[in-house]
């Protein structure tokens, strides 16, 4: 079944993304002006931001700005939105290359875009090392343009955006150390997943859509306390999309997560229950060549290990401890209902 999308997102989705084409479409135009060469990245960059993408962290921003007395079309909330798109840009880019992802919503990733163009022009080097360092600019640039968008905010927003990038660089960075590693605990993994993306994709763009309207002081902890469970469950939702998911939804291969040794907590649990020739099996993750039958087969101890079913347990429980947490939130009526419509939506969506 297909999860429908919330009017709460779709609402945030037109601005935010007219706003996104008008600054990459000028960024792409200028730099054209100085040499030919320089559109190719750019036009990379506005096809993987436009052509994809939930739209969730600028839905949250906004959904906080509003409760908190913003007014909607304020454009200080529209360019903070597509900040946040270009931010996700930066870190999705970025996490390719880490993990050497061929595909990313149905389409070749950037790194792979550009490792093909180097290939079939024959230049000199090794296409897949042009293929990255050209992915990484790319990703800087969408940082910087990111950037640039809040330069206008007020300092407490700023602050909060600022630690919002440090936060998701120490996720990542163990991310990359837990999949090196090949065997996290149950506890290192529900950090992994609270700073790789939890925070960044719900808790503090909460926090900056209240700074934009001048009440982080008095709402820092009831959208944290709404935020961050919320947080938490987006990315276990992710983690079983990345071993059970519709590749046709998701836009990823199925199993990916299971072929780079992702420590999430869905992995942990199982491991703490599997002996013998389970343990065995699970030993293979982290394998870039795990055939579709032992992806089918740790797949199935997952789930007869009660591992899955824990997993969605949690995320029902962490979703309601975050909705039971709005009663509390002095937040305006349309933004509570709105930021209720959104938990359901992460929760339960299916890519």
């Amino acid at each position: 079944m297909t999860t429908a999308v919330p009017p709460a997102l779709v609402a945030v989705m037109g601005p935010v993304e007219s706003r996104l084409r008008e600054v990459l479409d000028a960024e792409t135009r200028r730099w054209a002006t100085v040499d030919a060469d320089l559109v190719a990245p750019l036009e990379a960059l506005a096809r993987f931001v436009l052509a994809g993408g939930k739209r969730l962290r600028p839905a949250f921003c906004h959904w906080a700005f509003v409760g908190a007395g913003g007014a909607p079309d304020d454009p200080a909330v529209i360019d903070t939105g597509a900040a946040f798109e270009l931010l996700h840009a930066f870190a999705l880019v970025h996490d390719d290359v880490m993990d050497g992802s061929d595909t990313r919503r149905g389409e070749r990733t950037v790194h792979v875009e550009f490792d093909a163009a180097h290939a079939g022009a024959t230049w000199r080097g090794e296409s897949r090392r042009f293929g990255e360092g050209v992915a990484i600019l790319i990703g800087d640039l969408a940082e910087v343009f990111a950037d640039r968008l809040m330069t206008g905010a007020p300092p407490a927003a700023f602050s909060i955006w600022n630690e919002l990038k440090i936060e998701l660089n120490v996720g990542q960075y163990l991310d990359v150390l837990g999949t090196a590693r090949g065997g996290t605990d149950l506890a290192t993994a529900r950090r992994i997943a609270r700073y790789k993306s939890g925070k960044y994709t719900i808790e503090r763009p909460l926090h900056v859509g209240a700074a934009l309207a001048g009440r982080l002081d008095e709402l820092s902890d009831p959208l944290s306390a709404y935020g961050a469970p919320l947080g938490e469950a987006f990315q276990l939702r992710d983690d079983v999309l990345g071993t059970f998911g519709d590749a046709a939804r998701t836009g990823k291969p199925v199993g990916d997560d299971l072929r780079e040794g992702k420590p999430t907590p869905l992995l942990a649990i199982a491991r703490e229950r599997a002996t013998g020739p389970d343990a065995a099996l699970l030993d293979r993750v982290g394998r870039p060549d795990l055939g579709a039958d032992e992806i089918a087969a740790i797949q199935a101890q997952f789930t007869a290990s009660g591992a899955r079913a824990e997993i969605e347990a949690t995320i029902a429980a962490l979703t309601d401890e975050a909705v039971a947490a709005l009663d509390a939130a002095p937040l305006g009526p349309g933004a509570i209902d709105a930021l209720r419509d959104l938990a359901t939506y992460v929760a339960s969506r299916d890519m």
